[in-house]
């Protein structure tokens, strides 16, 4: 079926070819080997938590970390969890093979360009369309209560430019000071920035698409040996005892563009000044979530990947 929507291009026309992807990582990740583990970049609202159930169905229990997939809250002293870009290499290498975790969550921190692709692991990660998740992240945040109390979405977000291109400064993990760039008569530090993401995301062994995740099943089994691949299309929510939403919704076909009731359409939520706003507050990830999808449609079509993992 998705052959026929979207065939493998041109081979001069693929975005995954060279295939940068270091196939060894994913070899050992997958036989097992002593302090290997995968290093899963949790990108907010876009999939992270079906991930965490994901490897929580095909790990052993001694082999998960006790707080979402993420190993640094155990390491702090329960004072923060999800900032591995804190954590030197060797701590983190250290850490994780003496505890035999074999996931580590990144929620909260860039993904650091310069050294975690030096660590002993597979790599993977979610997108999910920019606006759907930055109002699915208001909701959850301060229509649920969960340590927002801001209830305007106008308001909020522009307290919260933070988040304005947040998957682009995720994955070029910009110097500090550098957000200024992102905004007025930068393009050039902004073209770096991007080249730099998509870089990045290309040494991804898995890049899924939160509105496609029942389609992620051949890469999640090939490159991490995962069987039980049920979490997938399994919806699932953190904290949910907060705010428990009965939609009945909890089961889906595809992933979150199959859950329309649970989520809100950001045409018909915002006013058309705020969609606009929002949506050119997010252009760069725009292009970058464009970017990921393209990915995950070539590694999922294309027999031939470059000398990568062949998706089975």
């Amino acid at each position: 079926e998705i052959q026929q929507l979207f065939p493998c291009p041109r081979n001069e026309e693929r975005i995954t070819l060279p295939d940068v992807r270091v196939e060894q990582k994913a070899r050992d990740f997958r036989d097992g080997k002593p302090g290997t583990f995968l290093f899963f970049q949790h990108l907010r609202k876009a999939g992270g938590t079906n991930f965490c159930s994901l490897a929580e169905k095909n790990f052993p229990k001694r082999a998960q970390p006790h707080y979402y997939c993420m190993p640094d809250m155990g390491w702090s002293g329960n004072k923060a969890a999800g900032y591995l870009h804190s954590w030197p290499n060797n701590e983190i290498i250290t850490r994780m093979k003496d505890s035999g975790y074999r996931i580590a969550g990144n929620e909260w921190d860039n993904f650091d360009v310069s050294r975690h692709f030096d660590l002993p692991a597979v790599f993977a990660t979610s997108f999910r369309k920019p606006l759907d998740r930055a109002l699915s992240q208001f909701r959850f945040e301060c229509i649920e209560d969960r340590g927002c109390m801001i209830k305007d979405v106008h308001k909020w977000w522009d307290q919260r430019q933070d988040l304005w291109n947040i998957y682009t400064k995720t994955f070029a993990d910009p110097p500090v000071g550098a957000r200024r760039y992102f905004r007025g008569d930068f393009s050039k530090e902004r073209r770096k920035f991007m080249a730099t993401a998509v870089d990045t995301l290309s040494k991804f062994h898995i890049v899924l698409s939160m509105e496609w995740l029942a389609y992620g099943a051949p890469q999640v089994q090939s490159i991490l040996g995962f069987d039980d691949v049920s979490a997938l299309t399994t919806r699932v929510r953190p904290h949910i005892g907060q705010a428990k939403r009965d939609d009945g919704q909890d089961n889906n076909k595809l992933g979150s563009a199959s859950i329309s009731k649970a989520s809100w359409v950001p045409k018909e939520y915002l006013d058309a000044v705020q969609y606009k706003k929002m949506s050119e507050d997010l252009a760069l990830d725009e292009v970058l979530t464009d970017v990921a999808r393209r990915m995950f449609l070539e590694r999922l079509v294309c027999e031939d990947i470059g000398g990568g993992i062949a998706v089975q």
